[in-house]
């Protein structure tokens, strides 16, 4: 799959052109693309971070190594908060969910997607919540020139508010709807367990959190406790290993839940504010 995806870049065609075409020989300079793409992956590299771009959602985004490289896995996070978002409004609509709880429909939900990175996620939920207000908050600048290239490459700048900051400071209480996050949760202490070209090559501060995996998550639950609206959600990505002392911290919130991912691991948290 690596050499299929590195012919393609080199040729920059899509998979149909590369079956339709096997007879095709490459020029001298193909050659020495496809040579020097294949020795940075031999060297480690990876296959997204040489052809700048991956897959999320049906959308193609641009990547680098200023941010995570998104994964199928956080899909999974995406679907979640669809889903939460249809049920809402549902409700809303029978008359069976308070307006006092959540804002309005959907056509007003406000969502901030925290540590958005290349903006995969924010951009999935625009693409399917076309009349909610997203933000996009990151830390780092040149993970959101990533982001704001993604969104306007979609055609979804005009949908999403990017902004610098740290998680949610800044954001006035009980202003959200939703808060959605893939924060770093691998902790130092599992450093070893993580693949090499993660660790070698991915934002060292987009992975690891800190000692304990816990860090930044710890600062993110109250944070979003106060900027929800009654009856707001919050939901993150996590890993199998911290999902029991994840739970713990939202013992006090509503309707917590640990959703696994396709292979079976704890991979959604999700919480309703009480």
């Amino acid at each position: 799959m690596n050499a299929e995806l590195l012919i393609m870049f080199t040729l920059g065609c899509d998979r149909a052109y590369l079956y339709a075409h096997p007879e095709r020989d490459l020029t001298p300079d193909e050659v020495q693309r496809y040579d020097k793409a294949l020795a940075r992956r031999s060297n480690g590299t990876p296959a997204q971070y040489i052809t700048e771009h991956q897959e999320f959602w049906g959308l193609d985004l641009i990547v680098s190594p200023a941010v995570l490289i998104p994964r199928p896995e956080t899909e999974h996070l995406v679907e979640a908060v669809l889903e939460l978002s249809r049920s809402v409004v549902q409700k809303q609509e029978q008359g069976q969910e308070p307006r006092t709880g959540m804002s309005a429909p959907h056509e007003q939900l406000q969502i901030v997607d925290v540590g958005t990175g290349s903006g995969a996620i924010a951009l999935a939920l625009s693409k399917e919540l076309p009349g909610a207000h997203l933000q996009a908050i990151d830390i780092s600048h040149e993970a959101l020139e990533i982001a704001r290239a993604n969104a306007s490459r979609h055609d979804l700048a005009s949908r999403i508010e990017f902004r610098q900051g740290d998680l949610l400071a800044g954001f006035p209480p009980a202003s959200l709807d939703f808060v959605v996050s893939n924060p770093p949760y691998v902790g130092e202490s599992e450093e070893d367990s993580v693949q090499l070209e993660v660790r070698k090559f991915e934002p060292r501060n987009a992975v690891f959190a800190g000692p304990t995996g816990l860090e930044v998550i710890e600062r993110l639950i109250p944070q979003a406790n106060t900027t929800l609206v009654p009856g707001g959600w919050l939901l993150f990505e996590i890993s199998g290993t911290i999902a029991d002392r994840v739970r713990a911290l939202l013992a006090e919130w509503d309707q917590v839940e640990i959703r696994n991912d396709l292979q079976g691991i704890p991979r959604v948290a999700l919480a309703r504010k009480p």
